[in-house]
């Protein structure tokens, strides 16, 4: 809320505390006119119509609320006082249960629970409210209210609450917890683990911090550490559900997606109406090429979870599939609904976009996915003049004397392929065609690299005065073996046994001049697409993770002519370093690009790469269907279909329309 409406707010509250019920229904009813759908307003209208026994008005406030709110703890505690205040005593604890199972801090549900079992004789979950209820009063008051603020979103007030806590108090084991936690939310992987590591090095005996942790380091794809820390929880409880399908995302992050699948199914039949389980084992599937398994797994997520936009998503993502009517006016519907939370918007606005794109529906797609970036663009932190400062950095600092006195550092193996450039641009065909090779192993997106360059950054960066790239200036050669060595064995886990493997993060070519230091000898591939087809691609791709750049026309049209500036000044200064290859040529002359791939990479012709689409290997990334298939020259045009709505882009491009081809 704005500052105007949090003094509303508290007055009104007070008026509640001095029992001016009256006076404080007015002015909260009045507050609710004049921010409408603003959910204290409503919480304090119906708070007020209980004392003063309006109990089916505050029940139909309550209603209206969990309309917009479903996720608002405090209002099922509020209809569990409705329904305890009228004697309906089933409805009151269902209400406070659903109120702790999304906000376990409400000590006042839990103390509401304790006597209503009591009440109705049930004393195995009386005694399970009050060991909950004495947990939370022997916590300091501003750890349970931090808590019950982060269950309820409000991550900044529990942000700001909590360290202002432990500034006071110094390290508390829960306060650095929840702090962890807020991060973990806000995508702040590398806080979120370092304050977990404190919490585990205090309290090492924290199950409940150490799951965390492991899911921390699986969302940095630290899966080998994830994997050992789920081993110490597994071995006291070997029945955790939470534990197993952690395990399960720990064997998908490593490739082995036979055993996320077991593991996700033996899962699923236990807890069958586990939604979110069903997306990932879609995605083991899909990643195998089980396309009709996978549309199945999540079908079934859509049917437990109407409004699981991710399933949506994760359907039209498959590229291939094509929605029903029927399913188009559901996800219509879904999307319309004022209770449908962002998140789940923001997945059912890309899925219609694609919906309606394969219906020809071109300007009502746009609608959807340009709704889409924006909602995803409402929540990132992104800002092009970072991605920019650093790559002036990098030009001033990785010139061609810079590596000429650096000559012959790093490791001298030439086991990597790196193949670069930007998301949708053709890397995942050209990664197909060199995993076909008998040499070659094919992994994913591989975040060694970006986590070795975050290292050297340090923490608490500022991106606007980045200490990398200048930190390379002071590395000894040592540190640049290490580097390179390091890459090698964390990397190993990934590899087959063949001698050379692909690491295909995308966004790799920015760190060409480390690459160069750390291993001289691996190979760097840039696949390059024509800029309107690239940018139009990524505007209606909703990516998993990353990629913020891509939520908007201005912004992907920035990235794209910083990339092509990067990229020409490792052309100056590391000539012959990098392979060019522009996916249009691939596309119109397959045989001719392979070769010349191959030689580069110094491999043998092996006429498999021909016959890329058939390969049977797992494909982690969004074109996983496509290049499974033999080409089609369809897909160089189709951004032609909303050329109109796509001028400010060219516009934005400039002479980047041009540049590419140099």
């Amino acid at each position: 809320m704005n500052a105007p409406l949090v003094l509303e707010a508290a007055r009104i509250f007070e008026l509640t505390n001095s029992r001016r019920y009256a006076d404080a229904l007015a002015a909260a009813e009045a507050l609710a006119v004049s921010a409408p759908g603003n959910r204290e307003a409503l919480l304090l209208v119906a708070v007020n119509q209980r004392h003063l026994n309006h109990l089916s008005e505050a029940l139909a406030t309550l209603g209206r609320l969990e309309q917009r709110h479903p996720k608002f703890s405090r209002l099922y505690e509020e209809r569990g006082h409705c329904c305890a205040k009228m004697g309906d005593l089933p409805r009151a604890i269902e209400a406070f249960a659903q109120g702790v199972s999304i906000n376990p801090a409400l000590a006042a549900s839990w103390a509401m629970l304790e006597r209503l079992y009591r009440t109705t004789g049930d004393s195995q979950n009386a005694a399970t409210a009050a060991a909950h209820l004495a947990t939370l009063e022997r916590l300091p008051p501003e750890v349970v209210q931090g808590g019950s603020l982060f269950s309820d979103g409000e991550l900044a007030a529990a942000e700001s609450l909590i360290r202002g806590y432990l500034r006071k108090a110094g390290e508390h084991v829960e306060a650095l917890r929840l702090l962890a936690r807020i991060g973990y939310q806000r995508n702040a992987l590398d806080d979120a683990e370092l304050l977990l590591e404190a919490v585990l090095t205090k309290a090492p005996g924290y199950r409940a911090a150490r799951a965390d942790y492991a899911r921390v380091l699986i969302d940095r794809q630290k899966y080998l550490r994830a994997r050992e820390e789920l081993a110490a929880l597994l071995e006291l409880e070997p029945g955790n559900r939470e534990y197993r399908s952690l395990q399960a995302g720990v064997c998908a992050g490593l490739g082995e997606h036979a055993q996320a699948i077991a593991l996700y199914r033996d899962l699923l039949a236990a807890v069958p109406g586990w939604s979110h389980l069903y997306v990932l084992l879609g995605h083991s599937l899909k990643a195998l090429g089980r396309q009709s398994e996978a549309i199945q797994s999540y079908r079934a997520a859509s049917e437990v979870s109407r409004d699981f936009g991710d399933a949506w998503w994760s359907l039209a993502n498959l590229k291939t599939y094509r929605f029903s009517p029927e399913e188009v006016d559901l996800m219509r519907a879904v999307e319309a609904a004022p209770g449908t939370q962002s998140a789940d918007r923001c997945h059912l606005c890309f899925a219609l976009g694609k919906a309606l794109e394969d219906r020809g529906e071109y300007a009502e797609s746009w609608e959807f996915y340009d709704r889409g970036n924006g909602l995803k663009r409402a929540e990132s932190r992104y800002r092009p003049e970072f991605t920019e400062i650093n790559t002036r950095r990098q030009i001033e600092v990785c010139t061609a004397p810079f590596f000429a006195a650096r000559a012959g550092y790093g490791v001298p193996d030439p086991d990597p392929i790196l193949i670069v450039g930007l998301p949708r641009s053709g890397s995942t065909l050209i990664e197909q065609i060199l995993a076909s090779h008998p040499h070659v192993d094919g992994t994913q997106e591989l975040y060694d690299l970006p986590r070795i360059v975050l290292e050297l950054q340090g923490p608490q960066a500022d991106p606007a005065a980045p200490r990398y790239p200048g930190v390379l200036a002071g590395l000894a050669p040592e540190d640049f073996r290490m580097l390179g060595e390091r890459y090698l064995t964390d990397t190993r886990a990934y590899r087959g046994g063949r001698p050379f493997f692909i690491d295909k993060m995308p966004n790799n070519f920015r760190h060409v001049g480390l690459i160069q230091l750390m291993m001289p000898n691996a190979k760097i591939i840039d696949v390059r697409r024509e800029p309107m087809a690239c940018c139009f691609g990524n505007l209606k791709q909703l990516f998993a993770a990353g990629q913020e750049f891509t939520y908007g026309i201005e912004n992907i049209a920035r990235y794209y002519r910083t990339y092509l500036e990067m990229m020409r000044h490792w052309d100056e200064v590391l000539p012959g370093r990098v392979l060019r290859v522009p996916y249009e040529d691939v596309v119109d002359d397959l045989g001719g690009s392979v070769r010349r791939i191959l030689e580069f990479c110094r491999l043998p012709f092996s006429a498999a790469c021909l016959e890329f689409h058939k390969t049977g290997r797992a494909v982690g990334t969004a074109s996983s269907e496509q290049v499974r298939q033999p080409l089609f020259r369809e897909g160089l045009s189709q951004w032609r279909h909303y050329e109109p709505m796509l001028g400010p882009l060219r516009q934005a491009l400039g002479d980047a329309l041009i540049r590419y081809r140099e």
